[in-house]
This record gives structure tokens, C-alpha cells and sequence, in this order.
């Protein structure tokens, strides 16, 4: 009987434990982005090229807010648009920006061919 009951106890137990899904401190999370793979700079833009590629990517929604959020403080007396309400936030080659028209957009970018980090984006 004793052995009845232990192996129940243990069959329910297992049972628990196979049911509990695993806890992720800073779990993955849905990214709405476009990208462009380019050669040339920001603003004049090219083909891609076998000796020149870069990566600018634009994130939108609420993971940019995320990153905006992450990025404080605001930048002092710099405008992009020019709106009333616009915000601008910058830590090396990521940039992120808040306006009442367009919501939070972030840019990052890659140099592909070495993998360094530069602009994604431009004013």
C-alpha cells in the first residue's frame, strides 16, 4: 500500500512539473521592423555591392518604445521634423525617435562586410 501510495505521488508530481513552462527573465519578444541592405551612405543610397553592403534597419511599435524607453535621456535641441511633441534619443548609432504623427520608430545599422555598428537612419 505504502509503495502504491509513493508511486502515485510521484506519477502526480512528475505531472506538475511536466506541465510548467520554463521562466525567461527577458523573453523574446514580436519585432516589427523593415531593412534595407544598401551601398553608398544614408540619404543616397545605392545597390548593394559584392565590396560594399550595409544594413539599416527601422524598427516601429511598441518594441521601439521599448528601446526608446531603454535609451534616456531625451536629446536637448535637436529636431528632426520640426513637430511639436517630438523627442529624439541617442546612445552611439542607435536612435530613436517619438512624435504624435509617427509614433516611435528606432534605427540601427551594420556595416555587413565587417560587422561594425553605424548609422541606420537619418534625419
Amino acid at each position: 500500500m505504502k509503495a502504491l501510495s509513493l508511486l502515485l505521488t510521484m506519477a502526480l508530481s512528475a505531472g506538475v512539473h511536466a506541465q510548467e513552462k520554463p521562466f525567461y527573465p527577458a523573453p523574446a519578444k514580436p519585432l516589427k521592423a523593415e531593412y534595407t541592405i544598401y551601398s553608398g551612405g544614408l540619404g543616397d543610397e545605392q545597390a548593394p555591392t559584392k565590396t560594399d553592403r550595409k544594413l539599416a534597419i527601422d524598427i516601429k511599435g511598441q518594441a521601439a518604445k521599448d528601446i526608446f524607453d531603454s535609451l534616456y535621456p531625451d536629446a536637448k535641441g535637436v529636431s528632426c521634423s520640426g513637430e511639436a511633441g517630438e523627442r529624439l534619443r541617442r546612445k552611439g548609432h542607435v536612435w530613436c525617435a517619438s512624435s504624435p504623427r509617427d509614433g516611435y520608430r528606432c534605427f540601427l545599422g551594420f556595416d555587413l562586410r565587417s560587422g561594425a555598428s553605424i548609422a541606420g537612419g537619418s534625419c
